[in-house]
């Protein structure tokens, strides 16, 4: 869905949960951050395979506005991008959509796609802050309860 929105980065904002996922990175102007349910070989193997690795925090500019990224479980890796004054500083951890300011800081959680509600993913352009989510269908096994033949 996002390389059909047109999407030129990916950002993964952690618990990608196995190197499947990263696998599905691969060839994409992608970066990852690791979250409270990664381990550090999946960074590892992130960066076998050519997909940045900016775990704890990632910090980026386009067109002119500067994003902060992490996965949102290191206190210090929030306080220090909204101390900083970043436009954007994107974040996962909670599961939960997020839209906010604190201060001059655009916070923004696209949800999750695993362990949430709904699942969602995404698209910011940071030039107009236009921010679209995205509603991705949970995968078949779970709408059946976990059966995939039912």
């Amino acid at each position: 869905m996002l390389l059909d929105h047109e999407c030129s980065l990916l950002l993964h904002l952690g618990d990608l949960g196995s190197d499947q996922v990263i696998d599905e990175l691969v060839g994409h102007n992608a970066r990852i951050v690791l979250g409270n349910c990664d381990d550090d070989a999946i960074g590892r193997y992130a960066e076998l395979v050519g997909v940045i690795n900016d775990h704890p925090a990632g910090r980026i500019t386009i067109d002119d506005r500067t994003i902060a990224y992490t996965h949102g479980h290191i206190e210090s890796a929030m306080r220090e991008a909204l101390s900083a004054g970043v436009d954007y500083l994107l974040h996962g951890h909670t599961h939960e959509v997020r839209d906010e300011r604190i201060g001059h800081t655009r916070l923004i959680n696209p949800g999750a796609l695993h362990r949430a509600a709904r699942y969602t993913a995404a698209v910011l352009e940071p030039a107009t802050g236009r921010l679209e989510l995205l509603a991705l269908p949970r995968p078949v096994r779970e709408r059946l309860g976990g059966r995939a033949d039912a």
